[in-house]
């Protein structure tokens, strides 16, 4: 399938104010890409990109001072396959894993692993090793909290998200995310577009979305706290330890946020006979 993606997003700063942003398509979906994924910044500015640490595409620009627009529009191909399935992947011992995966079991700044391994290991120290556990841990995190836009917090750690039991999607993931690596189970948090493909449409307005990703059997597979289902579409911007390291935006000053457009839908293509209706009528 084709989905069509992209943003509209505008701050106002008072003057001129350095920012990096994170809203490029991530290189690993470069190869599916059917329009380029270009930034347009107005008014124009000069601006550059890098890959960050984790592999994630950076724009560094400086909003000149009043409002400044960043915008994209593409489109992606897709396999138009839900979120794959391994009921039999392994969950591996510490010292087996790759060195490049051992930073996604320590505790960072919205997942405090510290102070919930204890309640970690009694909710889920029963529960058999490796998909089964992550499930379980998924399980819980859905039903625990309580999903809702008006509540989110910037601040709310996974500590914070599981004594308060409501938030948005950031909050099951970072919940998720940190029960996880209490379990040795590498975990990390990722961003990007998932649009109504495949489920009943909802009334809240569009946004990127937060799910996450555990290392099993030798791979990672996806994993999503707030839906607990699989999906279609799911197009990753950045992956980082939480949300820290994939803010669609930092600036370096006063920069309000004045306009916030998401979209993320399915291109439905004419059907055959369509066409050639269509090409006879012209």
């Amino acid at each position: 399938m084709k989905i069509r993606t992209g943003y509209s997003i505008a701050f106002d700063t008072p003057g001129p104010t350095p920012m990096v942003l994170m809203l490029n398509v991530h290189p690993d979906r470069a190869g599916d890409l059917i329009t380029p994924d270009t930034m347009t910044i107005d008014p124009p500015v000069p601006a550059h990109t890098f890959v960050d640490s984790f592999g994630n595409v950076c724009t560094r620009l400086t909003a000149p001072g009043g409002r400044i627009t960043v915008s994209a529009d593409c489109l992606v191909q897709d396999s138009g396959l839900v979120d794959d399935y391994a009921p039999d992947a392994v969950q591996h011992p510490v010292q087996d894993l790759p060195d490049d995966v051992l930073p996604f079991l320590l505790a960072s700044r919205y997942c405090d692993t510290d102070k919930l391994s204890d309640t970690a290991w009694q909710l889920f120290g029963q529960t058999p090793e490796g998909w089964a556990r992550v499930q379980a841990i998924v399980d819980f995190v859905h039903n625990h909290i309580r999903f809702d836009y008006q509540r989110a917090d910037s601040t709310r750690s996974a500590l914070d998200g599981f004594n308060q039991r409501e938030g948005v999607c950031r909050d099951f993931a970072h919940l998720a995310v940190t029960f996880c690596r209490c379990m040795n189970i590498p975990a990390r948090y990722c961003t990007g577009y998932l649009g109504d493909i495949g489920v009943p449409a909802v009334p809240d307005p569009m946004d990127f979305s937060a799910w996450f990703e555990v290392y099993l059997g030798g791979r990672w597979y996806t994993f999503d706290a707030r839906h607990n289902r699989p999906r279609i579409g799911r197009i990753v911007i950045a992956r980082g330890r939480d949300a820290t390291d994939v803010a669609i935006s930092t600036s370096f000053g006063p920069a309000r946020l004045a306009k916030f457009e998401v979209h993320t839908d399915e291109v439905l293509e004419a059907a055959p006979q369509q066409v050639a209706w269509l090409q006879a009528a012209e």
